[in-house]
């Protein structure tokens, strides 16, 4: 049971996708520690969205698309009192910079997240970020934005299991990203990987995969494209980038092991030679509960693991010829801050041509690589340059992949 004297502010950015459901799940069974002020979404599910509104009561909301009059009509239709709803590019945006006292959890997919990200921080909001492209694309922008320690409270599983091994072995009580306390004592992060679906194949046997199989996830249900990112591990090459932005850790102390069980979400490996882990069953709900009420634990939020029955756990090393998607992050970081950008933007260019049955499966990495190595970087970038070095990006990766023309070199 949450003991807090007080019901904190919540704000949920993408609130009809994989996280904002599972956000709103674990606040609805908590509803006298939350108080949900503003939801946010695209505009594709109308429906959910107006019955989200129907349950909650956020006196704000916010569209990326323009289908206000949608959401109104539903509203009306359900017998549901509007709340202010504004809609456009920037909307979702302003929203999440409109709560200054509130935690913002950021669900948003895609480097489309970066301005609410930015909002938020520069607002004073605790930031609990599930969008890890927004710190990839822009995590210059994003370390100058913070304006205290602990103001971004990790939500993917990997980085919340990192920052609760970090915080049972730092001197003092609570999260300090991305300056860790006594950081000199901690050796390695090591982040966990399921393989994916694709896990024990060679390269040869992938040439001709579908995005039915690549879809088919083994332990985890997401999104479409985290989904995919799974399978060519560039989810994996993404989290190696956000683990060094948050915790200030160099990229080659960053360990990626391939643990099929989902068990173990990843571990910190002192100096002395401990190794700390945090395990739990597969389920995202626990790290969302956990940033919401961070420094603080919710109850029932999930079934724990059980040791009445035996079971093992296996840990193998990434096959690096097969799914170089890492190694392109590690590049990435060491040649400037635009890099990391170029590198997601060409990949979500790929997915999506993979999922439109545009592209094989292997192309999606290698012409990653391809992009990454023709971008000459940019040392101390502004929002629109990053926003330039994207658009670049995704016109080479079209160019490169033959899905349309390219814009000429950078």
């Amino acid at each position: 049971m949450h003991t807090d004297p007080f019901v904190r502010d919540v704000v949920i950015l993408g609130s009809t996708g994989s996280i904002g459901t599972q956000a709103l799940d674990v606040i609805e069974r908590h509803e006298e520690a939350f108080r949900v002020r503003a939801l946010a979404a695209g505009g594709s599910n109308i429906d959910l969205f107006a019955r989200q509104i129907r349950y909650f009561r956020p006196e704000r909301v916010a569209l990326a698309q323009p289908v206000a009059h949608q959401l109104a009509a539903a509203l009306d239709e359900m017998g549901t009192a509007r709340p202010d709803i504004t809609e456009g590019a920037d909307a979702v945006a302003q929203l999440a910079g409109a709560y200054p006292k509130a935690t913002v959890l950021n669900g948003i997919t895609g480097q489309a997240g970066l301005e609410s990200t930015l909002a938020a921080l520069t607002a004073g909001s605790t930031l609990a970020l599930a969008n890890k492209e927004s710190l990839v694309v822009g995590g210059s922008l994003v370390r100058k934005a913070m304006q205290r320690p602990g103001q971004i409270i990790p939500v993917d599983s990997e980085h919340c299991a990192i920052a609760q091994a970090l915080s049972s072995g730092i001197h003092e009580k609570g999260l300090t990203a991305p300056r860790v306390t006594g950081r000199s004592e901690v050796a390695e992060l090591v982040l966990t990987a399921s393989g994916g679906p694709f896990r024990g194949r060679t390269r040869a046997e992938l040439a001709h995969v579908t995005a039915q199989q690549a879809l088919a996830h083994p332990t985890w249900a997401m999104g479409p494209v985290v989904t995919i990112n799974s399978s060519t591990l560039m989810n994996k090459g993404l989290e190696l980038i956000e683990a060094h932005l948050l915790f200030d850790i160099a990229p080659e102390s960053i360990i990626p092991v391939v643990h099929p069980q989902s068990i173990v979400h990843s571990m910190v490996t002192w100096r002395d030679g401990a190794t700390i882990a945090q395990a739990s069953p597969p389920d995202m709900r626990l790290p969302i509960g956990w940033a919401l009420s961070y420094p603080e634990r919710l109850g029932d939020i999930a079934q724990p693991l059980t040791w009445s029955a035996s079971q093992s756990w296996t840990f193998e090393p990434v096959d690096s010829d097969t799914f170089p998607a890492l190694d392109l992050a590690r590049q990435a970081v060491a040649a400037s801050p635009t890099h990391p950008a170029v590198l997601n933007a060409a990949n979500e260019v790929m997915v999506d041509a993979f999922l439109r049955g545009q592209v094989r499966w292997l192309d999606i990495v290698d012409t990653v690589g391809a992009v990454l190595d023709a971008h000459e970087g940019v040392s101390d970038p502004t929002l629109d340059d990053i926003h330039e070095a994207a658009r670049w990006a995704a016109d080479r990766a079209r160019a490169v992949a033959g899905l349309g023309s390219e814009r000429g070199d950078h």
